[in-house]
């Protein structure tokens, strides 16, 4: 119902727009009298509104036709040459109905004065607007699949994102069950203390799994929860240094990054009494750095390959800032960059918020009903003040100063509104190119 409303008031602005034309082309918008006017009025009006709607209709038709990018052209001709063939049609059938039942004509003496001029006009305003259709339809197609490319790449992203953090679930809890498999035999009074505790680290993975980013200070929180597992396993045999707070209270980082990078260490190097793992974690030049000495083992556990890869991947699909791992002869440190934004990437970047998009269609809605608001009043206004015009002072056409005048500010408020205008292109690709790279930006 909304699209026929639409299209009907697209029509009456058509047909007004034709009817300022024709009557300056045909008589220098001299009327004899109001009825004269009113009569002329109706017919463009109607005009407008049969062919309007006729080459409207064969349009969406055509819209809604598969068309392949290679058919360009071919989608061209083929509107251009339909719109020609139903605005004949329908100028000779309106001309003929005229004929006959306004000035009551018979069919014979219609087409026996029938000539071909009277048709030039209306071919020129008609393909003039369907030219004009087509160039909007296309550079909108041409909008709409940049659009769609991005969507695609977005949605693909996301789905990675969520199976690679999918995987740190199962592996917490696994790598956690072979920790109290081996605490059992070690050290029974542990494993009861280490089992109390894994039940609080493990409500943290279930709550922050589902996150992007979580705050540095929070990440640091779970460290020492975590770290005092590995404490009842590995006793004095593993040492910790840890800041309290982050320098930053607002920097982030993906979450469960620092619990994968301390399994890590603990996994890939000897944890013994006598060679001691000392693991310190602290901040440098905006990355998050988790440092140990390296003394690997001679004979590593086959590895699950979550870990480190799993940061990497998740910090590539965040950021353009890279995870940076620097291994010395008796050092070993992973940087993970620390950001700063206070948005994540699946909620406002790819999918973007809900409650967001809402706000920003209702504004949207609400400038369009405003452009439409406009529009009748121009409608109503003009032609009273032509009126007004004709039965005072003809002599004077002051009336074009109004109609021109708010008649530019229309065009300039459907460009605004309708994203149309001669930055339109620079704007939207600027617009494409920010929701693509904002995510890689952060600082």
């Amino acid at each position: 119902m909304h699209k026929h409303v639409k299209n009907i008031f697209i029509t009456f602005f058509i047909g007004i727009g034709v009817f300022i034309i024709g009557s300056l082309l045909d008589n220098g918008f001299q009327f004899e009298s109001a009825k004269e006017f009113a009569i002329e009025f109706t017919f463009y009006q109607v005009y407008a509104f049969v062919l309007g709607y006729s080459n409207m209709f064969y349009f969406t038709y055509l819209e809604s036709l598969h068309w392949k990018k290679s058919e360009g052209v071919k989608r061209v001709i083929i509107g251009l040459v339909g719109s020609v063939i139903i605005t004949l049609i329908g100028l000779f059938v309106l001309r003929m109905l005229t004929a006959l039942f306004y000035f009551e004509n018979s069919f014979e003496h219609f087409i026996a004065n029938e000539s071909l001029r009277p048709y030039q006009f209306g071919l020129w305003i008609t393909l003039s607007i369907v030219v004009t259709f087509h160039i909007i339809y296309f550079y909108n197609q041409y909008q709409q699949n940049k659009i769609k490319e991005q969507k695609v790449i977005a949605g693909t992203a996301s789905a990675k994102f969520d199976a690679l953090k999918n995987q740190l679930d199962p592996h917490f809890l696994f790598n956690s069950l072979n920790v109290l498999t081996s605490l059992i035999d070690e050290n029974p009074e542990n494993a009861q203390r280490f089992t109390t505790s894994l039940s609080k680290v493990y409500r943290y993975v279930l709550e922050q799994k589902n996150k992007d980013l979580v705050s540095v200070d929070e990440e640091l929180d779970f460290a020492r929860t975590y770290m005092m597992l590995l404490k009842m396993r590995f006793e004095d045999s593993i040492i910790f240094d840890i800041p309290e707070r982050a320098s930053n209270s607002d920097s982030k980082v993906v979450p469960l990054s620092l619990q994968l990078l301390l399994e890590n260490a603990v996994k890939h190097n000897m944890v013994t009494a006598s060679k001691p793992l000392h693991i310190k974690i602290y901040e440098e030049e905006g990355d998050l750095i988790v440092e140990n000495n390296f003394q690997p083992k001679q004979i590593v556990k086959k590895s699950s390959g979550v870990g480190l890869s799993n940061i990497m991947q998740r910090y590539q699909l965040l950021t353009n800032r890279k995870v940076n791992i620097n291994q010395q002869a008796n050092r070993f440190a992973v940087a993970i960059p620390m950001l700063t934004k206070q948005i994540t990437l699946m909620e406002t970047k790819y999918l973007e918020n809900k409650e967001d998009a809402y706000y920003k269609a209702k504004k949207q809605v609400e400038e369009i009903k405003g452009f439409y608001g406009n529009l009748i009043s121009y409608a109503v206004v003009i032609p009273f003040l032509i009126f007004l015009n004709y039965k005072t002072s003809w002599e004077f056409q002051w009336f074009w100063f109004p109609a021109l005048g708010w008649g530019m500010g229309i065009v300039f408020h459907a460009f605004a509104v309708f994203g149309y205008g001669k930055d339109w292109e620079e704007r939207k690709i600027k617009e494409i190119m920010e929701k693509e790279n904002q995510n890689k930006n952060w600082s």
